[in-house]
């Protein structure tokens, strides 16, 4: 009786563990059934696609967690104006296997590759900064992607200067800082939408309104926005500063600056011109340099994170803390180099016969348990924005994501709901027509069923 009674408490502890392990219970479950959308390019009325967005279904057991998703958001796409690709985003259908007890690789470290290096709670891809160009000391030129002779060695292969994607494919990411390779929806960088940074480095948004996984805010810290391949969590820009998990409020900073050397060794000059790209300092990875911070808590390490607590791993239940990377961006939010994580992996990254990619695989073994979502939404703990405030044409209501759907209502004096929206699950944004409405005071309730949040509205045309 005794040992069965034993075996009853071990079981039930496993699993009330394992239901609160963030790697198993922080993935984005599409309970609503919504589906991708996409922007025409010339056209912004965006189209609804027949495809289900965020992750379709969490399984899990004592050593991993698999997390079956389409790789499409529920947040717009699109478009992708021709760097380096144009066509729309197509489902990846990909089962992504991780450790629910990732650990530290001590030994040689694993770099990042191109292609898939962790994905986000949306399902959605994350790679490194790297776009697949490079400079080639043997032809003094640049080679691989559209446009340029294939690199020495094949696809992959390490050149000595290999091109950041951000400042080089900029005018090809959408709001949401994203475009797809091979229909593989990717970011490279923080999932926060252009128009919400504080120097605005791309104006897509305002023809092709969306927004991305979070929204940044400096007041309160960010939240775990996915995982990387060797299953340590990533979080927004912003964490507490000392790495207990106490003291204000900090913007996370990357430990790398660009080098002041006013030539490269083996490769072009510093603002070299070819063709109508000026190579400017910070046009190759290799123009930055690792400068440790030993004394400062916000500075991360060479991988870009840091052990500490975090709201999801509290103190309580994580006394050593744990390793977390951090999606970096300056003080104007802009992506900061290596962006998420990179260029090197903190965790032992898996190794198999299926290559480089073997955080994927193609069934789920037997005996996993299904995690069934409880996606809430907190009204307390959240900053909801309107803007603009007066209003003419539009009202942007802006949150941090929404893990269920919210109705949204404006509200006139009288209390007639005079018009209707939605902030759909796993987006951020809604956007209320008032070219229609008349001048006045009206308010706009979010709403989740059960709970609401009314802000004043003045509309002024």
């Amino acid at each position: 009786m005794k040992k069965t009674i034993t075996l009853l408490t071990f079981l039930t502890a496993l699993i009330s563990n394992a239901q609160t392990n963030p790697a198993i219970t922080s993935w984005l479950v599409n309970t609503t059934g919504i589906t991708g959308r996409h922007y025409v390019a010339g056209n912004s009325t965006p189209v609804t696609d027949a495809v289900q967005a965020n992750v379709q279904t969490v399984q899990y057991n004592s050593t991993n967690v698999y997390v079956s998703a389409t790789g499409i958001p529920a947040y717009i796409t699109g478009p992708f104006q021709g760097n380096p690709t144009t066509g729309a985003p197509t489902p990846q259908n990909k089962i992504f296997k991780f450790s629910v007890n990732p650990t530290q690789n001590t030994g040689t470290l694993s770099t990042t590759t191109g292609g898939n290096i962790g994905v986000f709670k949306n399902g959605v891809a994350l790679f490194d900064y790297r776009d697949g160009v490079a400079w080639s000391s043997t032809t003094n030129a640049l080679c691989g992607g559209p446009g340029n002779p294939p690199c020495a060695g094949g696809p992959g292969t390490t050149q000595a200067w290999n091109r950041d994607a951000i400042p080089a494919e900029m005018s090809g990411f959408d709001c949401s800082k994203a475009h797809p390779a091979n229909g593989n929806y990717h970011h490279h960088q923080n999932p926060s939408a252009f128009n919400l940074d504080i120097n605005v480095l791309s104006t897509i948004c305002n023809t092709y309104p969306s927004d991305g996984l979070y929204v940044i805010d400096s007041n309160v810290h960010s939240p775990l926005i996915g995982f990387a391949y060797d299953g340590f969590p990533i979080y927004g820009a912003y964490a507490y500063t000392n790495t207990n998990g106490t003291g204000a409020i900090a913007r996370m900073k990357s430990s790398y600056q660009l080098r002041t050397n006013t030539t490269r060794v083996n490769g072009p000059a510093i603002n070299q011109v070819v063709g109508t790209q000026t190579l400017f300092n910070g046009y190759f990875r290799e123009d930055y340099e690792y400068v440790a911070h030993p004394t400062d808590p916000t500075y991360l390490d060479s991988h870009n994170g840091r052990i500490c607590n975090t709201p999801e791993y509290p103190v309580s239940l994580y006394p050593n803390g744990i390793y977390c990377y951090f999606a970096t961006v300056d003080a104007n939010h802009n992506s900061a180099y290596p962006y998420v994580v990179g260029p090197t992996f903190y965790g032992t990254v898996c190794t198999s016969a299926q290559g480089s990619d073997c955080n994927t695989v193609t069934t789920i073994p037997s005996g996993t348990t299904t995690y069934l979502a409880n996606n809430t939404f907190n009204f307390n703990d959240t900053k909801i924005t309107i803007a603009p405030n007066p209003a003419q044409d539009f009202i942007a209501i802006q949150s941090q994501m929404a893990e269920i759907d919210l109705k949204v209502e404006l509200i006139d004096e009288l209390g007639k709901v005079v018009k209707t929206s939605q902030i759909l699950q796993g987006s951020t944004l809604s956007i209320i027509e008032t070219d229609t409405i008349y001048n006045g005071i009206y308010f706009v309730k979010i709403s989740d069923g059960k709970n609401s949040k009314s802000l004043k509205v003045i509309i002024n045309k």
